[in-house]
This record gives structure tokens, C-alpha cells and sequence, in this order.
């Protein structure tokens, strides 16, 4: 099933991505820092959704209080 979530207080505007039954596929940062974006969405490819939460969550970026990994985080645990 493929979502999109709207991330708040980063770069990128959007996250698009795929799951297969707990697998994320194709993830996909739209706006935000190119080369980091696309180097956590292949990171993901493949692991299971539990895995990246906890790998992800509470990455913060520089003085802000999350990231993109973090918005990631927070966007799979909203499907839970």
C-alpha cells in the first residue's frame, strides 16, 4: 500500500513510500537535502517498519528538534 505524509519542521516537504505487509519500499523525500534524502531512502529499502522507527527516531538535525529520518520515524509509526 503506498502513503504519503506531509513532514513538519524539516526540509523536505513530503514522504512518499511503500509498504509491503511490514516492508518499506520505495521511499521518497520530496525537497530537503538531495544527497542525504536519497541515502536514507535506499538505507530503508527492504527493512521492516519496526526496524526503522527504532533506527530512526529522535534524529534530530542540527538545532531543530527532529529530521528527515526522524519525519520517516514518525510517518511509519502513524500507519501502525
Amino acid at each position: 500500500m503506498k502513503y504519503t505524509y506531509r513532514t513538519k519542521g524539516v526540509c523536505s516537504m513530503q514522504i512518499e513510500f511503500e509498504l509491503e505487509g511490514e516492508i518499506v519500499k520505495n521511499v521518497n523525500f520530496i525537497g530537503g537535502c538531495s544527497g542525504n534524502t536519497q541515502g536514507v531512502a535506499r538505507l530503508a529499502e527492504g527493512r521492516s517498519k519496526d526496524e526503522l522507527i527504532t533506527l530512526l527516531s529522535g534524529i534530530r538535525c542540527g538545532f531543530k528538534n527532529t529530521s528527515c529520518p526522524d519525519q520517516l520515524a514518525k510517518a511509519l509509526s502513524e500507519v501502525k
